[in-house]
């Protein structure tokens, strides 16, 4: 278990957190540019902090959109091999998922194992009439409900550009 999550630090400190996790695909170019796009979301991008302050762990979040509405997708979620199995990755959504129930977004996204995230809530987006710009990865894309929920929010999931060059 992480000794904190936090925004802390931003970019810089989760640099090194994020080579040592990241697989070859996505590509490590990704997060940079993840990051230096205007579709960086700072207050949904988190590291886990060990005890004497090592980052073990990130999260890093963008924003997409359903329409015209904005949504944060959970971009990157990666734990240093040395850390993992001990609760690191799931501190780190639970504190993303409240940190964009705060900003009061309506949803959170994420393309990723549907065992794992099924774990926060997260069902497939066509539950919710929701698609993803991808029909061969449908069965990864998934929706994470918040208070702020609207179901008239539906339509196609725009990732944001950076997504476009993975």
């Amino acid at each position: 278990m992480p000794n904190s999550c936090s925004a802390r630090g931003g970019w810089p400190p989760a640099r090194k957190a994020a080579r040592a996790t990241l697989p070859a695909s996505p590509p490590p170019r990704a997060p940079a540019a993840l990051r230096n796009c205007d579709c960086w979301i700072p207050a949904l991008s988190l590291v886990a902090e060990a005890e004497g302050g090592d980052i073990i762990g990130h999260e890093l979040s963008s924003w997409g959109r359903i329409g015209p509405v904005r949504v944060p997708n959970l971009s990157l979620l990666g734990v240093h091999p040395g850390h993992r199995r001990r609760g690191v990755g799931s501190a780190l959504v639970h504190a993303s998922l409240a940190a964009a129930d705060a900003l009061e977004a309506p949803m959170v996204v994420v393309l990723g194992d549907p065992d794992y995230y099924g774990r926060f809530g997260f069902r497939r987006s066509t539950d919710f009439g929701v698609v993803g710009q991808e029909l061969a990865w449908e069965h990864m894309f998934r929706i994470r409900t918040l208070a702020a929920y609207d179901p008239v929010v539906q339509g196609e999931f725009i990732h944001p550009d950076p997504f476009d060059h993975v």
